[in-house]
């Protein structure tokens, strides 16, 4: 039978990029070849032309009974005497499950492919209003809405007796306003020695860090599964403070005290405020003599109003304004910027501004080791980085990596590191890897000393999941570390899983982000700077 010469043309087309248009089976009940490519039973969309004589051709050239069509099925789209084309749909599809695309989509009857945005972007986060409810008919008393009172949680560096004057001070103000203190063990034996704080107030109480059931490793694991507040005679103890009561963690120190505050919550992390007292400071960018205010501002118990936009940067952090953005270094350092003409930068805002608060979601990767017999061995949450090398082995380290259970590369190196964009300035840029903005989800695998000229810092997004074992054949073991810490040894048949995890930890921002992260960058690592060029004359 000859098909109108209308439609010649049209599946001259189709035979020629068949690899465009999905192949429509004869038989309605053919099973799928995955789960990801299930055939739907055949609807007018999938139709190209239809004949006179009820003969059906599909983008295969395949001619099909119309009785084979669903009867409302059968009448094809028109579209100004022409015929529609079949619409496309999006979706995010991983190693388990698919659901709707979120930035991706498709406009117009052409399925033109469009983004509705970037994939990032500047978090801020603000506290809900107090709210009044009335009272009921007949009284004139407005019930207020019980809330709870605000909890911070104070870390601070050890054996720092200035530190420590800096948080007492602290500590006063905060339950002279009727915040609760959290204070670890540590801690709160530094205050006993001061004893001009009342540790008996129901305002401090004692901070111990529960484990998440599931982390950790060894008889941890298990005991954390049935832990509880019970005693051997079924009296329920006294319970103190957990990671789920505080409202905001106040890390008075480093960056590796804040590390620390990120190993405590294995879960979910409240907002982080990073305070200076250490030697560097990449990620504490607020000076001590502002941790009050800044405490205040982040905790929604200070408003701060509108700054004029001719305001001038400044460092005074009294008042009720707010903090001042300012290019201050967190040991007392000053960068100095060079005038240049026609060089414009964006006027600064206040810290607080509007009542929301700049953060960066730095995002954590989920590490677990597998035994050769497929058992969990232990399981943690890793901030900057996890590092697989030869140990004290005198041999390479050899791996075997996989990228969604496909072969990445085999590793003879000294050694494999998988870094978070957070890590990216630490032992990954030591190892010659790139430098990621915090913002950007992304794990890096950046390799130790790669015994061949080809091998090079990688950059995979950050819904994959990576894998590295030990080969049977391996000259020796290897030896894994999560952020510097946990070292585990890998034997023969061992793996190492990598992924990201659902839990990021979220740190305020002094200005935002960006202005952060690059200002850390300059004062900490001389992030390109040189002598300058003098002009022609």
């Amino acid at each position: 039978m000859k098909l109108p010469c209308l439609f010649l043309p049209l599946l001259g087309f189709l035979d020629q990029s068949e690899a465009f248009a999905p192949i429509i089976p004869l038989s309605r009940n053919a099973a799928p070849t995955s789960p990801l490519h299930s055939i739907e039973p055949r609807t007018s969309d999938d139709l190209i032309v239809q004949d006179t004589k009820k003969i059906v051709a599909n983008s295969k050239n395949e001619k099909v009974p119309l009785d084979l069509i669903p009867p409302q099925e059968k009448k094809p789209q028109i579209i100004n005497g022409a015929l529609s084309k079949r619409k496309m749909e999006l979706a995010w599809c991983n190693h388990d499950s698919c659901h709707e695309a979120i930035r991706e989509k498709v406009v117009g009857e052409h399925n033109h492919m469009e983004l509705t945005g970037p994939a990032t972007g500047q978090v801020v986060y603000s506290w809900e209003k107090y709210s009044k409810e009335s009272g009921s008919s007949g009284t004139t008393t407005a019930v207020v809405q019980v809330k709870s009172p605000p909890a911070v949680l104070m870390l601070v560096k050890r054996d720092e007796e200035e530190l420590l004057l800096v948080a007492v001070e602290a500590i006063k103000e905060l339950t002279s306003i009727g915040v609760q203190v959290l204070v670890d063990s540590t801690l709160r034996g530094d205050l006993e020695k001061h004893g001009d704080i009342d540790l008996d107030s129901e305002l401090i109480r004692l901070f111990y860090p529960k484990p998440l059931p599931g982390f950790g490793s060894g008889d941890q694991l298990v005991d954390s599964l049935n832990d509880s507040d019970t005693d051997d005679e079924g009296v329920e103890q006294e319970c103190p403070a957990d990671t789920s009561d505080a409202d905001l963690v106040v890390t008075l120190g480093g960056d590796g005290l804040l590390m620390y505050a990120a190993h405590i919550f294995s879960g979910p992390v409240p907002p982080i405020l990073p305070v200076a007292g250490g030697s560097m400071g990449f990620l504490t960018p607020f000076a001590r003599e502002e941790m009050l205010e800044a405490i205040l501002i982040s905790l929604g118990l200070r408003e701060v109003a509108d700054d004029d936009e001719d305001d001038l940067v400044n460092n005074d952090s009294s008042g009720t304004d707010g903090l001042k953005i300012s290019q201050r270094a967190n040991n007392n350092m000053q960068i100095e910027a060079t005038d240049r003409e026609g060089y414009n930068e964006k006027p600064p805002l206040a810290f607080g501004n509007n009542a929301q608060i700049c953060i960066s979601m730095r995002m954590r990767l989920d590490c677990r080791i597998f035994g050769s017999d497929g058992t969990l061995r232990c399981r943690y949450p890793v901030l900057n980085e996890v590092v697989i090398d030869r140990g004290s082995s005198p041999y390479l380290a050899s791996l075997e990596c996989f990228c969604d259970d496909v072969h990445l590369t085999t590793v003879q190196a000294d050694g494999i590191i998988f870094s978070t964009p957070t890590g990216s300035t630490a032992y990954s840029m030591a190892a010659g890897g790139s430098v990621v903005h915090p913002a950007v989800p992304a794990i890096l695998v950046t390799p130790i000393c790669p015994h061949v000229l080809s091998f090079r810092s990688m950059v995979f997004p950050d819904h994959v999941v990576l894998r590295c074992y030990v080969p049977s054949d391996a000259r020796s073991t290897a030896c894994v570390y999560f952020d510097g810490k946990h070292r585990t040894e890998l034997h023969r048949g061992d793996s190492v899983q990598i992924q990201m995890s659902a839990h990021p930890v979220p740190t305020i921002n002094r200005a935002d982000h960006s202005a952060d992260w690059l200002s850390s960058l300059k004062r900490n690592f001389n992030f390109n700077t040189r002598v300058r060029q003098s002009p022609l004359n």
